[in-house]
């Protein structure tokens, strides 16, 4: 039986926790664009899921600010099993520092060969979900940990380096 979406995530979901085996079909799942579509169409696929699956997140992020921000990656992260992540909010920013990141962790468990772009995921899905709602995104690391900042999109800071976003890798 759904429940009524959680203040934090705006979807029904009864169980506490993720099925960890969702990250084998995701990593599936973006070896088959990239290899049908290439690396641009895998870029277009994450914005597009950060823009439209994502947009009651993004809503919820343009009325809640660095809060909203911070009250998702919480609830986010409490329900991926195997994720050791800190969220760290302040008035003009919210940082993820993802000590074990839970897909790549199952991954590795699985012994399964990872996309190598697979962490940059992490920033096209963010940062279009971020976008609308004035915010913008930046991703250092990779590989099974990172930091991840949502900053305003009026903080000076350089656009995003994908080279700053660590290749994934099964060690």
């Amino acid at each position: 039986m759904n429940e009524e979406p959680s203040v934090a995530l705006p979807y029904r979901d009864t169980k506490p926790q993720g099925a960890a085996d969702f990250y084998l079909a995701i990593n599936a799942t973006f070896r088959f664009i990239l290899n049908r579509l290439g690396q641009d169409g895998l870029q277009r696929y994450w914005s597009d899921l950060g823009c439209r699956y994502y947009a009651p997140v993004s809503q919820r992020w343009q009325t809640g600010g660095t809060e909203g921000i911070a009250q998702y990656w919480r609830a986010f992260f409490d329900a991926e099993p195997g994720s050791d992540v800190k969220v760290v909010q302040s008035d003009r920013e919210v940082r993820l520092e993802v000590k074990v990141c839970p897909a790549i962790a199952h991954l590795r468990r699985q012994n399964r060969e990872i996309v190598t772009c697979f962490c940059e995921h992490c920033y096209f899905v963010s940062e279009a979900m971020a976008a609308p709602a004035g915010f913008t995104v930046r991703v250092q690391g990779g590989n099974g940990s990172c930091t991840q900042r949502f900053l305003p999109t009026d903080a000076i800071t350089p656009p995003q380096n994908l080279e700053d976003i660590t290749r994934a890798s099964l060690s």
